[in-house]
């Protein structure tokens, strides 16, 4: 009994909000018309809509991706524009008013309550930019999406996954000699670890790499470099990566499906990772080796 108290004691000191995972990441837009042929293209398919907003859920395998095209409600958040913005990402929790009572006793800012009548309010709060963070503690047996959802006629809910692929992280970016800063905010309020230089996945090996405290994804924090710093613009999330155990096998895959990936000086692809082409102003997918070993990294 002593020896697991002791266990339990030094989880939840690694991870105080009790995250276990990403739950889904949300694109905000104005024409998710165009963002669900890259979606489908990437393997993702319409599962549900929204029982009163102008929201869609996107799945393949363990991956929710929320396309939303509902004109804000909430000052400081991502307004839907043309161009699909990463605009929240939601982790699953063991509690999630423990954790948002807990994230804003740690210093973070929440936003204000947008649910309406009956429906599912999801506590969330300030990321990167106008982004939101969420934090979702239903995602067993029954789901958000059981709430606020309506299935979609005669789709599979449950569409697989094109070769094992599933959520490996996202890249931010953000300002010039920022990385401190978001450690800072990533180590204190989520307890995220900052890994060893040496350790480095995929093909992209800039930026600063925060393992989750669960340790079942990852986010990748870029600086500008001199001759990108004005095309950064603003802090962001800026790609999703996605983990598979055969890269070049996905790689084939999804060409078949016309997904175009990058082939540069710098940047190809191999049985590393893969990137892909941007398209519609920007939104890429980031392939990215991953074995079970990744995610027992050390910091």
């Amino acid at each position: 009994m002593t020896d697991a108290l002791g266990r339990e004691a030094v989880s939840e000191a690694l991870n105080p909000l009790g995250i276990d995972g990403i739950e889904f990441i949300e694109f905000a837009t104005s024409k998710p018309q165009a963002l669900g042929g890259v979606l489908e293209a990437m393997g993702f398919r319409p599962v549900a809509r929204h029982r009163s907003r102008e929201v869609e859920l996107w799945r393949q395998g363990s991956m929710n991706i929320v396309v939303n095209s509902q004109p804000i409600d909430v000052p400081r958040t991502v307004q839907p524009s043309e161009h699909p913005v990463l605009s929240a990402l939601a982790l699953r929790v063991r509690d999630a008013e423990a954790a948002f009572r807990r994230a804003l006793d740690l210093g973070a800012w929440d936003i204000p309550v947008r649910a309406h009548a009956m429906e599912l309010n999801i506590p969330a709060i300030h990321g990167v930019g106008e982004s939101l963070i969420y934090f979702v503690d239903r995602y067993d047996d029954f789901s958000i999406y059981d709430i606020d959802f309506r299935p979609i006629p005669s789709v599979d809910p449950h569409p697989p996954a094109i070769s094992g692929m599933h959520f490996f992280g996202i890249v931010q970016y953000i300002g010039s000699d920022r990385s401190a800063d978001w450690v800072e905010f990533y180590s204190r309020i989520f307890g995220f670890a900052a890994l060893p230089d040496r350790v480095r996945f995929g093909i992209m090996p800039e930026g600063l790499l925060l393992q989750s405290p669960c340790r079942k994804f990852f986010l990748q924090l870029i600086e500008p470099v001199d001759n990108a710093r004005y095309a950064f613009g603003d802090e962001h999330l800026q790609r999703i990566g996605l983990g598979t155990p055969d890269v070049m096998a996905t790689v084939a895959a999804l060409e078949a499906r016309g997904v175009q990936f990058l082939v540069s000086e710098k940047v190809r692809s191999n049985e590393r990772g893969a990137l892909t082409k941007p398209q519609l102003g920007g939104v890429m997918f980031e392939l990215v080796h991953d074995e079970p070993a990744y995610h027992d990294a050390k910091p």
